[in-house]
């Protein structure tokens, strides 16, 4: 499987980056507009707290987007940090499906 060699772009960078330069949008504007406070917009901006659902379907009807492209956007971040912590980690032991021998409740 591929591994990236870098965690993948913030959400909030894209949001601040794509999103909020080019159309003069502050972090206290974009607050405002989707009803949290200034430090939280912050935080989501500066990647310091993830979007979640509420805020990714507010996030999206300000804008004009789609919830998911956020929550897409927070998933690929979350898996990698995921994937990165994880590390060389290796089961005690797994539990593969039982095979399938065509008899059903002989």
């Amino acid at each position: 499987m591929f591994k990236r060699n870098r965690r993948p772009t913030a959400p909030g960078e894209i949001l601040r980056a794509d999103y909020m330069k080019p159309r003069g949008i502050s972090v206290s504007g974009m607050a405002d507009a989707v009803g949290v406070s200034r430090k939280h917009m912050s935080n989501v901006v500066n990647g310091k707290v993830r979007i979640e659902w509420e805020l990714a379907g507010k996030i999206a009807a300000v804008l004009g987007t789609t919830p998911r492209l956020w929550l897409n956007l927070q998933a690929n971040v979350d898996a990698w940090d995921a994937e990165n912590a994880l590390g060389d980690w290796k089961p005690l032991r797994t539990y593969p499906a039982p095979a399938e021998d065509g008899a059903q409740g002989a």
